[in-house]
This record gives C-alpha cells, structure tokens and sequence, in this order.
C-alpha cells in the first residue's frame, strides 16, 4: 500500500467519530478549512499525550479545540448554504455524548459512594495485613484487578490496586514495576468482557451491536490475554516477605447496601436495553435514585442509629467503638456527584464533539472503503487494537462505530476485545497506564513498561487466536 494511504487511514481512524450519515455535498477533505481541523485536533492530542509531563489537565486542549473545529465548520457550511445539515450532525452528536455522559455519570457516583463508605479501604486494608509474599501479591492483584473491572472501571480498579502494591513495595521498585504492569493488564482484560468495564465496550453495548449477555463469549480470551503475561513475569518477582501492616478499617454505615443498589441499577439498565429496547442510560438514572432514596433514608434514620451505636459501646465499655461513631455519618448524593471524574468527562465530550466535526468534513469515507472493503475484517480489527495503543481507544471505537461496517458478531466481538486491551501495549494506550504513571511516579514508568511489551503481545496475540477458536461459528 502507498504510504500516503497508510497516513490516510492512521488520519482517518484517529479522527473520526460517531457522527451519523448525513447528506452533504460538500467534500473537505483538501480544504483549508479541512487541514487547520486536521492541525487544530493534532495539536491538542499531543498536549492531551504529554498530560504528565505539562501538568494540563487533558480536557481543555480538546474542549478548545472542538470549539474552533465547530466554529469553522459552521462558517464553511453557512458559506455553501447548508448549514442546516451541520446543525443536525452537531445536534445527534451531542445526543451521542448525552446519553453516555448521563450513564458513566450515575456508575461514577456509585463508584464515589462506595469509595466514600470506605469499601475499597477495607479490601485494601485486608490485602496488605495478610503478610503476602511479593509473588502471591503480584497474582492477587491483578486477579482482583481482573473481576473487579468488569463491575467498577478499569481506572479505578487500578488505582486501588496500586495503592496496595506501594504500601508494600515499599522501595523495591522492580516489584512494583512489574506488578503496576500486571494491574494494567488485568484491568483492561478484565473490563473488556463487560459493558460496564470500559467506555469502548460500552459504546458497542448502547449501540445495540452485541447484546449484554454476548459479551461473556469475550471471557477466556479475555483471561487469556490477562494470564500469559502474567505467568511470564511472575517468574521474575521474588517470593520475599514484606512487612505486615495491621490496619482496621470499620466500613461507614450503609456501605454493602450501596453494593447491592449498584448491582440492582446494572440490572435495571440491563432490562431496560434488553427487554424494553430503551437506551440503557434511562435504567442508570433509575438507580440514582435508588441511591437518592438510600442517602434520605440513611439521614432519617441517624439519629437512633447513633444512639444504638453509643449504648452498645457503653454497655460493653469498648472505647474504640465510641471513638468510631463517625462510621454513622449521613450520605449525600449530590457530594458524590460532584467527586465524578469531570475531566474525563469533559475530555471525553470534546473528544466527541472534535472528531465527530472532522468525520463530517469528509476523512471517513476513504478511510472504511479502505479497511473494511480491501482488507479481510479480522486483520482491520487487529490494527484497530494496535492504534489504540498509540492513540486511545475511545477516538478508535468511535471511528469503527461511524463506520459501521458490515460485519458479523465474531467480528464486532474482535473489535471490541482489540480496542479494550490493545491499549496495554504502551502504558500511555489506557486510562489505567496513564494514572498508575502519575500513582507510581518514577516507579511505574513508559519505558519500564515498554521493556515488558513484547511478552503483552504475545498475550495480545493469543488472546486473538483463543477468539477466533472458540467463537468461530460467531464469524459466519
């Protein structure tokens, strides 16, 4: 293939986005207005890449940047008098953006709560006082880095599980190296069977392209990806004893109910999608209230839970328990709220709202003609995962989404797998890398993960090769 084309398709893939067929005739593709957008969405991707370095938070190049694509397209498109056509794709966008954002807001919000209730202390606290040694740690981990991203998300699976590996680690940077590695894998593994594991599985739930329950065909290749790899650095952590560090850690008041309502929620949103054919995020804002309802009961009711709390420690002249009555605060919802991750949010709308404006201009069409035309599916799928490594998988899945190439479910399956755990190649290819990069600060690094590359993809690989065995009759 001519390189002009390669960088054709690496443009096109990076920069499109979910932004719906529209009838334009417009083509900008060897505009000016086309490459300042082209320029525009580069130079904030790269300030977004260096967020570790710059200290700039990785929402605003994009927020900016999506402003000015916007503002150009609209003077172009009013200039040719269709301005009515990119008022309608901006329109359906921020539909696209709408539903999502309403749907990771109310998981955020669980995933605060709990934190707030101090459930992921306690697991925490229970892992680092049980005297593991180093290599049993390194498997539990990643294990629980694995089963615990497909309900909370990927992210925040991995910080908590990096908090443990440094409480422990102390200064054995090795160790913690090659166990912020095996988070990162785990993670993205284990979130990629799951819609509630990663926003790209997400998308292609909501997207109505593979049902709730087709996910699961993603588990052992998913757990293929996460254990080779993992089997492979093991032999490199040594079986040394660190220091125990006893650590009480009493849950809040209401702590397991808040695990029940979220798992009530996901299955409410499940129903909705499933049964009524409803968006999923209409069951998501009916768990928040049941969160809401939870929070006003846990207020009412705190006064007698206090008084019950006191007059057993009298009873039983436990002081401890009288200096823990702050286990028995009262919830507020709305303070959780506002600890969700808005600069993932915001990042994740401009990330929209830019490469929705430059597929409008016309770079998608050559781009899917290319890949899902001239080239075998399954091989298309598989770069898909590879450039998520490099770019990030959200403008990735978005690409692949406007698409929307003709394709059975084994392959949108593949697309889904590559795209979730692609991005573990590079420790700048997730979320998860990128904040155990800013955890595990000069612990925790590009190149230490870069070392371990070659061993990720081979996991990469076989984790291709376990879907395309088991779940060949889904390709037909």
């Amino acid at each position: 293939m001519k390189i002009r084309a390669f960088i054709f398709i690496i443009l096109g893939i990076a920069f499109a986005s979910p932004a719906f067929a529209v009838d334009s005739s417009i083509d900008l593709t060897q505009s000016t207005i086309g490459y300042a957008s082209l320029v525009i969405f580069g130079l904030a991707y790269c300030l977004v890449m260096g967020e570790e370095y710059l200290q700039l938070r990785k929402s605003k190049p994009v927020l900016l940047a999506a402003g000015l694509i916007w503002m150009l397209i609209g003077y172009v498109f009013q200039q040719q008098g269709q301005i009515d056509v990119a008022k309608a794709a901006l329109e359906h966008n921020l539909l696209e953006y709408s539903e999502l954002l309403l749907f990771l807001l109310v998981a955020m919000t669980y995933i605060s709560a709990m934190e707030e209730r101090r459930l992921f202390d306690a697991l925490q606290a229970w892992m680092v006082s049980k005297g593991f040694n180093l290599r049993t740690l390194f498997w539990l981990t990643g294990i629980l880095s694995f089963f615990i991203s497909p309900i909370a998300d990927n992210l925040t699976t991995a910080l908590l599980m990096c908090a443990v590996v440094m409480k422990v680690g102390g200064t054995n940077t090795k160790f913690i190296n090659l166990a912020c590695i095996n988070i990162v894998v785990a993670a993205n593994a284990g979130g990629a069977f799951s819609p509630f594991g990663d926003i790209t599985t997400l998308m292609v739930w909501q997207a109505g392209l593979v049902s709730f329950n087709e996910f699961l065909a993603l588990f052992i290749p998913s757990v293929v990806n996460y254990v080779v790899p993992a089997f492979i650095m093991s032999f490199f952590v040594p079986k040394i004893q660190p220091d125990a560090l006893s650590e009480h850690v009493e849950l809040k008041r209401g702590a397991r109910r808040i695990v029940f309502l979220f798992l009530l929620t996901i299955a409410t949103a499940v129903a909705f999608h499933g049964v009524l054919h409803f968006p999923p995020v209409i069951g998501m804002m009916m768990g928040l209230a049941y969160l809401q309802f939870f929070g006003f009961f846990l207020r009412k009711t705190l006064p007698s839970s206090l008084a019950k709390k006191k007059a057993h420690a009298l009873e039983v002249h436990d002081d401890a328990a009288l200096k823990r009555l702050g286990s028995v605060v009262p919830f507020d919802v709305f303070k959780r709220v506002s600890h969700a991750e808005w600069d993932t949010l915001l990042f994740f709308y401009g990330v929209v709202m830019c490469v929705g404006g430059l597929s409008l201009l016309g770079y998608l069409g050559s781009v899917s003609e290319v890949m899902y035309s001239e080239w075998n599916p399954i091989w298309a799928n598989i770069v898909v995962g590879i450039l998520s490594a490099i770019v990030d998988n959200i403008p990735v899945m978005f690409a692949v989404l406007t698409m929307m190439p003709d394709m059975s479910i084994g392959n949108w399956l593949l697309v889904t797998l590559t795209a979730g755990v692609g991005g573990s190649l590079l420790s700048i290819g997730s979320a998860a890398g990128v904040a155990l990069m800013g955890a595990a600060h000069g612990k925790y690094t590009f190149f230490g993960h870069l070392k371990w590359m070659p061993v990720i993809a081979i996991g990469y690989v076989l984790s291709i090769v376990a879907h395309l065995m088991i779940n060949g009759a889904l390709f037909t």
